[in-house]
């Protein structure tokens, strides 16, 4: 099951791919940068979940690097650094960082840290997002559950949907919805996202989305 998409910046290519391969065991989707060039050019085609950023890498540094995505970008990220400072702790929490794990780590917690930041996005210590009384959102395992029953939706539903869930009650304007459905090598389409509208009104109950004329859409809760 499709979960979130993570970037891994780490130059030590063995680490990386231990990484890498353990993350995607987990159904996580991984990309790799390997100094900071390749970072931002990633991070500025493609929209993701979680950064995962070594510090000391070619090129400007993990603390540099995030500063300046902050400038733009709020996406959770955690520094994975030998570091161990109090100095370059609260430097690391100083440029924008969410977490910080120390090297050697246990891939295990690795993934717990990532699992907590995800949760938090959505204001929650949850795993499940409740809906209403038939539907919930399981976040770990990146599906729509009607009933405890799994309802099929395509990769771009189901971010419109967590898209939906992380501003609830507010006005997400046809922009805001292209940049965080659509990557950088994508073209939006106002017409498919009509369709992914309509099939998860279909879904939920047409209440539930609301147009707002020239603007955008409302995802409405009690």
């Amino acid at each position: 099951m499709q979960k979130a998409n993570i970037l891994l910046l780490e130059d030590d290519v063995n680490l990386s791919d231990t990484i890498k391969e353990y993350l995607e065991d987990e159904g996580y989707i991984v990309e790799v940068a390997y100094n900071s060039d390749e970072a931002y050019e990633k991070i500025y085609e493609k929209n993701f979940d979680i950064l995962l950023l070594d510090v000391m890498v070619p090129g400007e540094n993990g603390f540099e690097i995030l500063k300046k995505i902050r400038q733009k970008s709020k996406t959770p990220a955690i520094f994975i650094t030998s570091l161990n400072s109090v100095d370059d702790l609260e430097k690391g929490y100083n440029s924008g960082c969410d977490d910080y794990i120390r090297k050697p780590f246990v891939l295990k917690e690795l993934k717990l840290r990532i699992e907590t930041l995800l949760k938090r996005e959505f204001d929650t210590k949850n795993r499940k997002i409740k809906i209403d009384e038939n539907f919930e959102y399981d976040l770990e395992n990146d599906e729509l559950l009607k009933d405890n029953k799994t309802i099929p939706l395509n990769n771009k539903e189901k971010k419109l949907l967590k898209l939906f869930l992380k501003n609830k009650n507010q006005i997400l304007t046809h922009e805001s919805i292209y940049e965080n459905l659509w990557d950088y090598d994508e073209t939006p389409s106002d017409s498919s996202l009509r369709t992914y509208i309509k099939n998860l009104r279909k879904i939920l109950g047409k209440e539930k989305i609301v147009s707002i004329k020239k603007h955008g859409y409302k995802f409405v809760t009690k």
